[in-house]
């Protein structure tokens, strides 16, 4: 037992109770250069490896996951595969050892990987990336929008134009490429799940932007919607609370506030990446056919509207 899992009197996890399910981190002041990289993160993020467990939920589905090297993406990646999905994620560059990592898990759950480096302020490859994954999918029938930039700023003085704009750019003006393009290879019964968040109603006075667009996505799930429902492809967006990734230690958070990263959630704790992949499994399978324009809440109690 590591000196992050100390949950329970008697220092033990216990899968029945949710508080003490995963461990409660308590990282070390820590800080990566964007984008970061999971595997460098301590603790390293649960991503599902070894603890998600597939029931075949999601048969013959083709994905797409943006950001789906590392931190939710990643999970979601991994637990598709393991649903009976074949997936393909979009990740920079920089990312490539943890992409090599989620590849290498939806293989080993006998489904096709499809690796797409990239990055989404590049308008040829926002416009291509979805294409490409359908091509090489041989079609498309989900599409993750998880993809986020996440910086603090301690005042709006420090916060940059350049900032507010890279912000938009990769959380929610992208959705509307990649979301566009998707719907030309999509028919009755695929999805599109949008990744928001606690910030969304709760927002941190050092993430305006990012809080910001995170409102933003909320909304544009519920347009988008309506608009496409009665074409039988249903959008939904799930809103993480505290998740420890390493979008966290990578400007996401100022260091010093790390240790007790996720400590004052209803649950105790922060959330682990693992814990989110169910409830996109969830609005990506059939069992959600009327579940609609919904932001699905996975936050560790936090009360939302």
């Amino acid at each position: 037992m590591t000196q992050h899992e100390q949950n329970t009197p008697d220092g033990q996890l216990s899968p029945d109770n949710p508080a003490t399910r995963h461990p409660k981190v308590s990282p070390p002041e820590q800080h990566q250069s964007e984008p970061g990289l999971d595997v460098k993160t301590d603790p390293v993020p649960d991503i599902g490896l070894d603890s998600y467990v597939g029931t075949g939920r999601l048969q013959g589905a083709k994905a797409l996951v943006t950001g789906g090297d590392s931190g939710i993406g990643a999970a979601v990646a991994v637990a598709f595969a393991r649903e009976g999905a074949d997936v393909a994620i979009a990740y920079l560059p920089a990312e490539e050892e943890d992409a090599q990592r989620v590849v290498k898990a939806i293989e080993e759950a006998g489904q096709k990987a499809v690796a797409l480096p990239g990055d989404l302020m590049d308008a040829d490859y926002r416009t291509s990336v979805v294409d490409d994954a359908a091509q090489q999918l041989g079609g498309l029938t989900i599409l993750v929008n998880n993809a986020g930039k996440q910086v603090v700023s301690e005042s709006l003085e420090e916060l940059t134009d350049e900032q507010v704009a890279a912000t938009f750019q990769i959380n929610i003006l992208s959705m509307f490429t990649l979301s566009r393009a998707a719907l030309r290879h999509m028919g009755p019964g695929s999805t599109i799940i949008n990744t928001t968040s606690i910030q969304a109603y709760s927002p941190s006075p050092t993430l305006l932007d990012y809080a910001s667009t995170k409102a933003a996505i909320n909304n544009f799930t519920k347009g988008l919607a309506q608009q496409v429902a009665e074409k039988g492809i249903r959008v939904n967006a799930v809103a993480p609370g505290p998740v420890w990734t390493v979008l966290q230690v990578s400007s996401g958070q100022p260091k010093e506030k790390l240790p007790k990263f996720g400590h004052d959630a209803p649950i105790g704790r922060a959330g682990q990446p693992v814990e989110m992949a169910p409830a996109y499994v969830f609005l990506a399978s059939p069992e959600s056919s009327f579940v609609i324009g919904e932001t699905l809440n996975a936050n560790g109690g936090d009360p939302t509207p």
